[in-house]
């Protein structure tokens, strides 16, 4: 006789064994994520990519993100423009900031007699191609907003040049769009300060180079995110104007 072995049922037991070794996978990439540097881009991917219908305020961002954030000593608040009283000191404020909160990758502040000078590069501001603030750049535009207020009397002119990258080194951007991408930039920035009601609007000035004033060369792409950059020109009252030629030879001989 023969005896026909009895095929075992599929109860479906693996299936917590193995959702418990996927939940355990998940947790540990969102602790890896976590322990990383946190920005408010990154934790935008995080959570809808967790909930693609989450909806994710700055204030949802910053409430996440600032145990990840450098703490700012007594001495780094201070320094947050809150008692500046003269314009050079706008610069020396400036810049420990920036140091304080290793921001130096991102943001250069260099200053002369009678000026300070201020490089937002790459993406700190803007998207690749856009011209919308990013939650960060307003963040940092509130701390110099923070540093103009008190001494907006002395300021003589804010220039805000936005500055744009030739893609291809072998042939110019297209000219409408280079422009305006330029000069779109520059203008979201000053509108941003303006709407502050800091300084008299007068004072406020939008000019769009595009990509006719690098820094370094079109060629490599590290030399290509150099160019990529929104600058403010500050200068004082009863002072005589900078060129950019003879800031960008301060900047090299730094």
């Amino acid at each position: 006789m023969l005896i026909r072995q009895k095929k075992p049922t599929d109860t479906g037991v693996w299936m917590t064994t193995y959702t418990d070794m996927v939940t355990l996978l998940l947790c540990f990439f969102v602790l890896l994520y976590a322990s990383s540097s946190m920005d408010r881009d990154k934790w935008q991917v995080l959570v809808r990519s967790l909930n693609p219908n989450a909806s994710v305020d700055a204030q949802t961002i910053n409430d996440a993100s600032k145990d990840e954030q450098p703490e700012l000593s007594d001495t780094t608040h201070d320094m947050s423009m809150t008692d500046i009283e003269t314009f050079d000191q706008l610069f020396s404020h400036m810049r420990k900031y920036v140091e304080d909160n290793r921001m130096t990758e991102d943001v250069e502040v260099i200053g002369g007699v009678g000026y300070t000078f201020i490089t937002f590069r790459n993406n700190i501001l803007f998207d690749g191609n856009m011209y919308n603030l990013k939650p960060g750049g307003r963040a940092i535009l509130d701390i110099l907003c923070d540093g103009i207020a008190p001494i907006s009397d002395t300021i003589k002119e804010m220039r805000i040049l936005g500055h744009t990258n030739q893609a291809d080194p072998n042939r110019a951007n297209e000219t409408r769009g280079d422009r305006f991408l330029a000069s779109n930039r520059a203008t979201e920035v000053l509108v941003y300060i303006q709407d502050k009601g800091i300084i008299e609007p007068k004072k406020l000035v939008g000019i769009g180079y595009g990509q006719f004033y690098p820094v370094a060369p079109f060629i490599r792409e590290e030399d290509r995110l150099k160019n990529r950059r929104v600058e403010i020109l500050i200068t004082e009252t009863n002072t005589v104007d900078v060129s950019l030629e003879y800031i960008y030879g301060q900047m090299n001989n730094n």
